[in-house]
C-alpha cells in the first residue's frame, strides 16, 4: 500500500479493517469514477484497483465476486446518470463546472461517438476523460436507451474485471510464488 497515492490509502486501510464495507465503498468508488462531473475531478481507480488487490490478496471468491458486482453496478449506474444529464440538458451542459474548465471535452466525446456509435460507450470507459464525455454525448444526440444500457452495463461488467481482478489474481500469485 506503500505505492497508493495519500488520498487513497486512507479509504484502501478502511476497507481492510472493515471488509464489510467493501462492497458499498466500491460501489460508490465506481459511480463517482463513471459519473460526468465527479470524475473530472477525483480518480477514484487507483482506490478500484487498491482494493481489488486487498481483496484478492487475502479473500475468498465471493467476496471478489460480490465486489466485482457493485463496482460493475456502480459504473452502469454513474454512466446512467451521465446519460440522463446529457439528453436533459443537451448541449448546455458543457457550460456547467467542471465541464466548463474543460472545453474540448464534449466535442472530442462528440467526434467519438460519432466515429464509433455504440462502441464508443464501451472503449470510452477506458479512457478518463473520455469515460465522463461519451455518455452525455450519447444523451445529448439521444441515441436509443436500451441501445446504451446494454453497452453501459456489458462495458461496466468488463471495466470491473479489468480494474479488480489482475491485482486479485497478481496478489494471489504473488503469494503462491513466495
Amino acid at each position: 500500500m506503500e505505492d497508493l497515492p495519500g488520498y487513497a490509502e486512507p479509504i484502501v486501510r478502511f476497507v481492510e479493517q472493515h471488509r464489510h464495507w467493501a462492497p458499498p465503498i466500491i460501489f460508490i468508488l465506481a459511480f463517482g469514477e463513471s459519473l460526468a462531473f465527479v470524475s473530472l475531478l477525483l480518480p477514484f481507480w487507483v482506490m478500484l484497483v487498491g482494493i481489488g488487490a486487498l481483496i484478492g490478496g487475502s479473500g475468498t471468491t465471493n467476496e471478489l465476486l460480490i465486489v466485482w458486482v457493485a463496482a460493475s453496478l456502480g459504473a452502469a449506474f454513474g454512466d446512467w446518470v451521465s446519460y440522463w444529464l446529457g439528453q436533459h440538458f443537451h448541449e448546455e451542459i458543457a457550460a456547467m463546472w467542471p465541464l466548463s474548465r474543460h472545453p474540448e471535452l464534449i466535442p472530442r466525446g462528440h467526434d467519438f461517438f460519432e466515429r464509433y456509435g455504440v462502441w464508443a460507450i464501451v472503449i470510452g470507459r477506458f479512457f478518463g476523460p473520455l469515460r465522463a464525455a461519451v455518455p452525455l454525448v450519447a444523451g445529448i444526440v439521444e441515441m436509443p436507451w436500451r441501445t446504451f444500457q446494454i453497452a453501459n452495463f456489458a462495458s461496466a461488467f468488463l471495466w470491473a474485471g479489468v480494474l479488480l481482478v489482475p491485482g486479485a489474481f497478481g496478489v494471489h500469485w504473488l503469494m503462491e510464488w513466495l
